[in-house]
């Protein structure tokens, strides 16, 4: 199998293509197979007529004058263990609905594009320094019943009434078994056809793009499932799959582990990665598992995986592959974010492949996210023990560049939602609102899985729709407004990844438990630029009187409070206003006495901007 280098990427020189008036050629690699016949509508499935010669590279082809666009096929391959499999189509770029599994012939695109000026506008942007809610998105469930185009429709007036910059798609990539939500893949480059066509996919991110949305696809590129139509044992020997036992499987999740190390397998996922950003105009991947690749001994027991040559558990030939992913990726589709779900302290995930690092734009921050959900599920009482885990995220906020995820993956399992996770005899909407300022206020970008902005209360089923007549508008209220002040105020968002954006207030009053910290944008040392103080009171009663050192002296406008009664919160607050005094308090020459209200965030900006030294 020939490599990227050459002219044409791997999608037009393996698979099936369309010629008029000659039929259609098909092209598959199976390097180790004795034989390869394709076969199906086009010879009503009697896999004797059209056998495929090979070439040197293991690539097999024909010619079938009689197939057509939209008819089914499969590869009927004798593999080098003499074992006769029938195969679906790595390549395919359409699969048939399942829980049928043959390939299809893609007809031609027929879509006209309209977002050439987001794409030249993208290629010049600096996600690290801009404004970023992404909203993650089950196309099934969100509104049950719903395709690609009338998802497209719905979807974009909601995103942009909540403020949200970016949707991202729980994977969409043709997939046997709903229930795995789309993470165990069968067709790397085929869509689902669940909710409709390739060109029916390609206007949903055209008009999400046409309303201001960006569009991430999660990707999976660390496992695939063992379904016998599949790529497991294509050829009769281990050739998409690692050929080292040790190595061979993903034991979390019951799938092979991809050979990495195998340059024409991380050919074949690369090219995928690209297909999906430039053929549907993505705006980026989020990269599913990655330190599943990262390690030799994931999840794995002693004496049941095999140290590198250097004696450690680091997978080199992932680290190699996840840098030409990456860097591929930035170099076909400027301005395309590659995003990382990696769970460790693995170093440089975020750092440029030039200065050793991974590559990529983004990391999930998951530790952010255990530790908030931890302090904010436990009772009032017990909270102050977690407070200095949610400290350590804010002090370190700026090791990589983060995605801060309440994910689809907190909302399931038994976990509860965002909402019911709350304890008993605590106001929950009110804990919603709090947590959702927290995360929104926190150096590092944002993703709220579907029905946490508006406190959905039944755990997230992919088999039904979000509870929208439970719908609670005072927390869809709020994280709108949390959004659009996030995109509106540059201190929110632009120097996320720098030192000099964060500073602390006070993150030791356990007592009390309160959490408060100055966001400031990366013009401040130069212009003054405007500050915005976040005070959050984790505790379940109205704090009065509360004293606070301030950096600014005079009036700060109190410009967002969770407990406001548009909210459904109970109206305390500081009517509007607070006065910011000469007397020292917490290190700093001014203090402030504030109202917090219980369970409920605060922020406040100065009246006017004012330079400090």
């Amino acid at each position: 199998m020939t490599t990227l280098a050459t002219a044409a990427p791997l999608w037009l020189r393996l698979g099936a293509h369309h010629r008029p008036g000659a039929g259609t050629w098909f092209a598959v690699w199976a390097p180790s197979a004795r034989a390869v016949t394709v076969f199906g509508e086009f010879d009503d499935w009697r896999a004797a007529d059209h056998p495929m010669v090979v070439d040197a590279d293991g690539v097999w082809t024909t010619t079938v004058p009689a197939a057509e666009p939209g008819m089914s096929y499969k590869f009927r391959i004798v593999g080098a263990d003499g074992v006769v499999r029938d195969k679906a189509d790595p390549l395919a770029r359409v699969a048939q609905v399942p829980p049928e599994t043959a390939s299809v012939i893609a007809p031609r695109s027929q879509f006209a594009w309209t977002d050439q000026d987001w794409l030249s506008d993208r290629a010049f942007s600096a996600p690290e320094a801009e404004p970023m809610s992404i909203y993650e998105v089950h196309l099934g469930s969100w509104r049950h019943g719903l395709g690609y185009r009338e998802a497209a429709v719905h979807l974009a007036e909601y995103v942009v009434e909540l403020g949200f910059t970016h949707v991202q798609l729980m994977p969409i990539t043709e997939h046997p078994y709903g229930g795995s939500w789309g993470y165990q893949v069968g067709s790397y480059f085929a869509c689902s056809r669940r909710w409709g066509t390739a060109d029916d996919l390609r206007f949903l991110v055209d008009h999400l793009h046409a309303h201001g949305v960006g569009v991430i696809l999660d990707w999976v590129p660390a496992h695939f499932p063992k379904d016998p139509f599949a790529l497991g044992e294509f050829d009769g020997t281990p050739l998409y799959e690692h050929s080292d036992p040790l190595r061979r499987e993903q034991p979390d999740w019951g799938t092979y582990a991809f050979d990495l190390g195998r340059r024409e397998v991380a050919d074949f996922l690369i090219a995928s990665a690209v297909y999906w950003c430039t053929e549907f105009h993505l705006d980026g991947l989020r990269v599913d598992a990655v330190a599943s690749m990262l390690y030799l001994d994931y999840s794995r027991e002693p004496g049941r995986w095999r140290p590198n040559a250097r004696g450690t558990n680091e997978n080199d030939e992932a680290v190699e592959f996840l840098r030409r992913l990456n860097d591929t990726v930035h170099a076909a589709s400027p301005g395309a974010m590659m995003i990382a779900e990696e769970s460790t302290a693995w170093p440089g995930v975020t750092a440029k492949t030039g200065a050793g690092g991974l590559g990529f734009d983004f990391k999930w921050n998951l530790g952010w996210m255990h530790d908030l959900l931890s302090l904010v599920g436990a009772p009032p009482s017990e909270r102050a023990r977690f407070q200095d885990r949610v400290a350590f995220s804010l002090t370190h906020a700026t090791a990589e560049r983060y995605v801060l995820p309440i994910s689809h993956d907190e909302v399931v399992h038994g976990k509860g939602t965002l909402l019911s996770r709350i304890p008993d005899g605590c106001d929950r909407a009110a804990h919603v609102r709090l947590t959702l300022a927290f995360q929104w206020a926190h150096p590092g970008k944002k993703l709220l899985f579907m029905g946490q902005e508006f406190g959905q209360e039944r755990e997230w089923a992919d088999d039904r729709s979000l509870d929208w007549h439970r719908r609670d508008d005072g927390i869809a209220l709020a994280a709108g407004d949390l959004a659009r002040l996030h995109a509106r105020l540059p201190a929110l968002h632009q120097a996320d990844g720098d030192p000099r954006g964060f500073e602390w207030l006070d993150g030791n009053d356990t007592r009390n438990t309160v959490i408060g910290f100055l966001r400031r944008s990366d013009e401040y040392a130069r212009t003054g630029g405007l500050l915005v103080a976040c005070v959050f009171n984790f505790s379940d009663r109205d704090l009065y009187d509360y004293r606070l050192g301030f950096p600014v002296a005079g009036p700060w406008r109190e410009i967002l409070n969770t407990a406001a009664r548009e909210y459904g919160g109970h109206g305390v607050g500081n009517l509007g206003r607070i006065v910011v005094v000469d007397e020292p308090s917490h290190g700093r020459p001014f203090s402030a006495t504030i109202t917090l209200p219980a369970a409920s965030a605060v922020f406040f900006t100065p009246a006017a901007p004012t330079l400090v030294e």
